[in-house]
This record gives structure tokens, C-alpha cells and sequence, in this order.
């Protein structure tokens, strides 16, 4: 799972997501903070014009404050919002929720009709945000400077940007849920195509399609491309390697045929040893010869076959009535219990080259009696009551490149069973029969 494409871009695009409703979240919480300090320095110029329109001098000179600001946070002690107004001669007006305390202003007084906005320490320690402005009042004899300022605790911001970042962290995690889920629905139907194109490449595996669909998005029609060309130059080689090796076995065939006729004219002399030591040798190259032309004529039709349902019955019972001709089938006694519905997914022609040869084996070896039993769902067995073969020798003829007849068995078909049942994905097994001698059971492999 390491390497799997679709883990990576699915933990790129969850990773991409986290980082950037990460700094969405903080690029929000300070836009938020922003607005309401804004929002806030607002309020505060609205309430310091206020305190400028009701600020007068009296006759000696005095500040006088006809009109306080409508606010009654002002009247409330420390509730967050305080005034202050100081005149040039030291004299200060201040709102009722400064109570005892004092504004600390810094020293950059503003000039007239300026307005400075900054932040400080307020009563209680508060942190505040202060907005002074300066203004000169003519009423009197002569011009007073006065200093306005109008402050408000910054708790309020703080709170309310506790409450946003609790808000936005409910939304952007359902946000991110969201993406999350699009994110995987892309990548899923973003890699569909190469499902597909596994789908493809298993159908040409298994001989159920001869190349690659070349309906595929953009992206992918190169590989499909080159993938279906490959399968063209390797279909060419085993077309041609196939052709070699069938030409080869036909041309031994005369030879052995000549060779067998010298062995014939030895017997009729009397060379019986010398006859019968030619005669083995032949007959062993006449069998690789036919396994050859066998394999050869397999590997061809697998390069071309379709999807194949071959009903077993009609084959078995002609399989018996030619086998019924020989010596040996003359001798046995054949038993089939085979059902029509008995369908199996094999080429006739390779079926019967499979049952074929396991049936001939059967005849050669039996005492009296054959039996053939193929059921819907079950493998396909051939029995007989012949000596068996131990379980040691069993398991040495399956495997690749033991012959029975190297072992006083069954002969070269069981290595052409192999062959044809391989390129099925078929397997054989060999047992013990219920009637004394070899069972042999062909079925898909497991």
C-alpha cells in the first residue's frame, strides 16, 4: 500500500486541504480582529465629536461640559468606555467610569483638528484602544488647547474573536470534511480509467480479448498504445516460434516413420533385441514429437480463442465409441456418469485431447473396468481398477518435465494434460480410486 498512487494523491490532497484551511483560519481571525478594531475606532470618532460639540469655556477660562456623550457606559464605572478631555493649563473633564483613574496618554499630543489612534494601558490594566484628538476652544478671552480622548477596552475584540475562531473552527472543519470527500470522489473517478485499463490487460491475459480498448481519456491512449503494440510484436514472435516448432516436428516425422519401418524388417529377421531397442527409441521421439505439435497447435489456438463452453457428454460418449475399437478398450468395461447440463469452459478440441489421453491411460492400465464421472460443479474424474500409482509417484509426474512413462505410468499425455489444462488455469490431481487404481481429477485451479 506503500506505493499506491491512489493513497498518494489522496494524502497530498488532504494534506494540501489541512494546510490551506489552516491559513484561511488564521488569515480570517485577523481580517475578523481588523474589521471590528475598525468598527471600533468608529464608534469612538462618533462619541469624540460628541464630546467636542458639548465642550465650552467659561467667562474665567474654565472647561465646561454642557452636553456628555449618550452612552451610558460612560456613567458606568469601569465599564470599558471612558472619556477624558485636558486642557493646556492641566485642567481635566473625565467620565464617570474612570472613576479615580486616570488615561494614559503619550506624549504626541495631536494638533488641532488631528486624531491619533493607538493603544495603551487603561484602569484595572486593561489594554484599550484610545482615539485623542486635539481642538482649540475660542470662547474665552483667549484660545484654549484642548486634548479629547474617547477609549474602550479591547476585552470586546478579544471575546468576539474568541467566539469567531470557536465558530470558524466548526465551519472550516466541516469545510474541510467536505473537500475531503470531494477530494476522494475525484481521485477515485480520476483513476478509474486505469482500472479499466487493468480490466483490459487481465481480458487479454486470460484470452477473452486480443488487445487493449483504445477508447481512453488522453493520458492514458500512450500506454494503451504502446501496450497493444507489444502484445502485436510478442503475438508475431510465438506465431513465428510456434511455426518453427511445428515445422520442425513435421519434418521428423518421416525419419521416425522410416526409422520404424527398419525396426519392422529387423523383427521379421529375427533382430528382436535390436529391433525392439529401435523401436523404444522411436516411439519415444515419435511421443515428443506428437507433444511438440500438441503444445505448438495449443499456444496458437490460445493466441486466437474466444470464450469457450464445451458440453462434456456428446464428447465422452465419442471418446468411448473410438476407444471401444482398440485392443485395450475392447478389454475394459467403460462407465459414464455424466449429466447434460455438464458444461466446461475448454475448447472442444482441447478437451477432447485432455480426456483423450486420460481415458486411453485408464484402458492401458485397468483390469476390467473404467469409470468417467463428470457432475455440474465438481471436477472431472477418471477411474480405474487397475495398480495405482504410489502417493511418492504422484507427486513426482506433476511435476514440469516428469513424464509417466518414464516411471511405468500413464505416458507422454499426462505431459500434454498439463500443457492444455495450464493454459486454462485448470490443474490436475491424482488419487486413489474408490475402485482400486489411479483417479484422476481435472478441475479449475484453487
Amino acid at each position: 500500500m506503500r506505493n499506491s498512487l491512489r493513497l498518494r494523491l489522496l494524502a497530498g490532497g488532504l494534506a494540501a486541504i489541512f494546510v490551506a484551511l489552516a491559513v484561511a483560519g488564521v488569515g480570517l481571525e485577523i481580517l475578523f480582529e481588523r474589521h471590528v478594531a475598525r468598527t471600533l475606532a468608529d464608534d469612538l470618532d462618533v462619541h469624540t465629536k460628541q464630546l467636542l460639540s458639548g465642550i465650552s469655556l467659561s467667562p474665567q477660562g474654565s472647561l465646561l461640559l454642557a452636553r456628555e456623550p449618550a452612552d451610558p457606559r460612560f456613567d458606568d464605572p469601569l465599564s470599558g468606555l471612558y472619556w477624558q478631555v485636558e486642557a493646556a493649563g492641566g485642567e481635566v473633564l473625565r467620565s464617570r467610569s474612570l472613576w479615580d483613574a486616570t488615561l494614559a496618554l503619550p506624549q504626541d499630543t495631536p494638533a488641532p483638528g488631528e486624531s491619533h489612534l493607538h493603544e495603551t494601558i487603561g484602569p484595572g490594566d486593561a489594554r484599550v484602544l484610545v482615539l485623542e484628538r486635539g481642538a482649540v476652544l475660542t470662547a474665552a478671552p483667549q484660545p484654549v488647547a484642548v486634548r479629547v480622548s474617547v477609549a474602550a477596552s479591547l476585552a470586546r475584540i478579544s471575546a468576539a474573536g474568541r467566539s469567531f475562531g470557536r465558530d470558524l473552527t466548526i465551519a472550516l472543519m466541516l469545510l474541510g470534511l467536505v473537500l475531503a470527500l470531494a477530494t476522494t470522489v475525484q481521485v477515485v473517478l480520476g483513476l478509474r480509467p486505469l482500472d479499466a485499463l487493468r480490466d483490459n490487460v487481465s481480458a487479454v491475459r486470460s484470452g477473452e480479448a486480443q488487445r487493449l480498448t483504445p477508447a481512453a481519456p488522453a493520458e492514458v491512449q500512450p500506454l494503451v498504445a504502446e501496450l497493444n503494440a507489444l502484445l502485436a510484436a510478442q503475438e508475431e514472435l510465438i506465431e513465428r516460434s510456434r511455426a518453427h516448432a511445428a515445422d520442425l516436428a513435421h519434418g521428423l516425422k518421416t525419419p521416425l516413420a522410416a526409422l520404424m519401418a527398419d525396426a519392422e524388417q529387423l523383427r521379421e529377421r529375427g533382430e528382436h533385441a535390436i529391433a525392439a531397442q529401435i523401436a523404444a527409441v522411436g516411439n519415444a521421439m515419435s511421443r515428443n514429437v506428437d507433444r511438440e505439435l500438441a503444445r505448438a497447435r495449443l499456444r496458437g489456438a490460445r493466441a486466437h480463442r474466444a470464450p469457450a463452453a464445451t458440453e462434456v457428454a456428446p464428447l465422452v460418449h465419442s471418446l468411448v465409441e473410438t476407444l471401444a475399437r482398440t485392443p485395450e478398450g475392447q478389454r475394459v468395461t467403460i462407465d459414464t456418469r455424466i449429466t447434460a447440463e455438464t458444461v466446461v469452459p475448454i475448447e472442444r478440441g482441447d478437451l477432447a485431447e485432455v480426456l483423450g489421453n486420460l481415458l486411453e491411460n485408464a484402458t492401458r492400465h485397468a483390469r476390467s473396468r473404467v469409470r468417467i464421472t463428470a457432475l455440474p460443479g465438481s471436477p472431472i474424474t477418471v477411474e480405474d481398477d487397475g495398480r495405482g500409482i504410489s502417493a511418492e509417484d504422484q507427486a513426482v509426474v506433476l511435476q514440469r518435465g516428469t513424464r509417466l512413462d518414464e516411471r511405468g505410468g500413464a505416458g507422454l499425455g499426462l505431459a500434454i494434460v498439463l500443457d492444455v489444462l495450464d493454459g486454462y488455469g485448470w490443474q490436475l490431481e491424482l488419487g486413489t480410486s474408490s475402485l482400486g487404481g489411479l483417479a484422476a481429477r481435472i478441475g479449475p485451479r484453487h
